[in-house]
């Protein structure tokens, strides 16, 4: 859950970056407050499972799950519906350039880090970015899955800190 955490820190920070159409709704949300709403998220998804859909319940867990940016790293439809949007309004650096994408980081998550661990946050970041781009090749899917999966991150920004978790 804490590396889900820092993806919706990094995906809300970049989108605020981009702003425009793919501005976050409200502000960034704590560790806590963000587990309490992936716990609803999770009851509601568990709901719909045993008892079926219902309108209401899953309106709230589409709100929920846009809230949270749940998937928004790993999920190339989620990627693909970003990416055209961001670019539709111009773009943005952080899309593409390492460095630019850095610029999202605090300076305390830039020391925690160290260069290495910054290129590393990077690198996972802008290739989950490009399972937009393999979606109907197959293997190209495989093979940007098989870059992320080489490139998952520790634990490093500030909100996560203050729980002990360094």
């Amino acid at each position: 859950m804490l590396l889900e955490f820092q993806g919706y820190v990094l995906a809300y920070r970049l989108r605020a970056a981009v702003g425009g159409r793919v501005t976050p709704r409200g502000e960034l949300l704590s560790l806590s407050g963000y587990a309490a709403l992936r716990l609803e998220r999770q009851a509601l998804a568990r709901g719909l499972v045993r008892e079926g859909l219902d309108h209401a319940r899953m309106g709230r867990l589409d709100q929920l799950s846009d809230e949270l940016m749940f998937g928004f790293w790993l999920n190339p439809a989620e990627v693909a519906a970003f990416l055209r949007a961001a670019i539709r309004q111009g773009g943005h650096p952080a899309l593409g350039d390492p460095g630019a994408f850095a610029a999202l980081l605090t300076p305390t998550e830039h020391e925690r880090l160290g260069d290495l661990g910054v290129r590393l946050v990077c690198a996972h970041h802008l290739t989950c970015l490009s399972l937009a781009a393999p979606l109907l090749d197959p293997d190209a899917l495989g093979r940007v899955w098989q870059r992320v999966e080489a490139t998952t991150p520790p634990l490093f920004v500030d909100e996560l800190a203050g729980a002990g978790h360094a």
